[in-house]
């Protein structure tokens, strides 16, 4: 397993696209300093979301940031992505593991405490805790937990981790921008995962650059 870099999570989805094609706008969020990418599509086809992934996960080659896919293991597997991440709806962290192998990045959502107390530590790299703000771009069955809910899910998912000795970086997810990325990091978080700030952004690698120097500059100060 490896230990990723979550500090800026960029997800692109072709519903919040701002007209471009997400392969372009995988690379302009690279080019601005994203970590990690994660392809979120609730909508292609099959073998329209294969093609997709491939000309992202070709994209993001040159900067070397790896790539995974939201929920389908199928097609993270067949675009030759470098992991998944998987909602508590989805295929199981333990069935994905088994099928993706040991050195997938396999990366969990987690909305609560009681998800967080039954994460499965051992099988997974990270953590995407919210939502944290309200958000537009997807539907929120719960109110937002804010910086205050996700401190506490980070400290039940640290002291799990420490207990299995590894390493589990966390990251924000919902509603978070320049304005309000700040406190997520102050929580605990290692990073933040961003959709709508970085996509319809007029220059998605300027707003992915002041986003990471946000994020440094507040786990600078945390000493991290």
């Amino acid at each position: 397993m490896m230990r990723v870099d979550l500090r800026l999570n960029a997800i692109v989805d072709p519903e919040r696209a701002g007209g471009r094609a997400l392969a372009e706008l995988a690379r302009l969020c690279a080019q601005g300093g994203a970590t990690l990418v994660q392809l979120r599509d609730k909508q292609s086809d099959t073998r329209a979301l294969i093609e997709e992934a491939r000309a992202i996960k070709q994209a993001l080659a040159p900067f070397g940031v790896p790539f995974v896919i939201n929920d389908r293991v199928d097609v993270a597997l067949a675009a030759g992505a470098d992991g998944v991440h998987v909602g508590q709806d989805d295929m199981a962290a333990e069935d994905a593991r088994r099928l993706l192998g040991p050195a997938a990045i396999i990366g969990l959502s987690v909305k609560n405490v009681s998800e967080a107390e039954a994460a499965p530590i051992a099988l997974i790299d990270y953590v995407g805790s919210g939502g944290v703000y309200a958000t537009l771009s997807k539907q929120q069955k719960n109110p937002p937990i804010g910086p205050e809910g996700l401190a506490r899910i980070i400290g039940v998912l640290r002291r799990r981790a420490q207990q299995s000795g590894k390493a589990l970086p966390v990251c924000g997810i919902a509603g978070i921008d320049a304005g309000n990325a700040a406190p997520v990091i102050a929580a605990g978080a290692d990073g933040v995962a961003v959709i709508s700030a970085l996509s319809l952004a007029s220059d998605p690698t300027a707003a992915a650059r002041a986003l990471r120097q946000i994020v440094d500059a507040m786990l600078a100060k945390r000493g991290t």
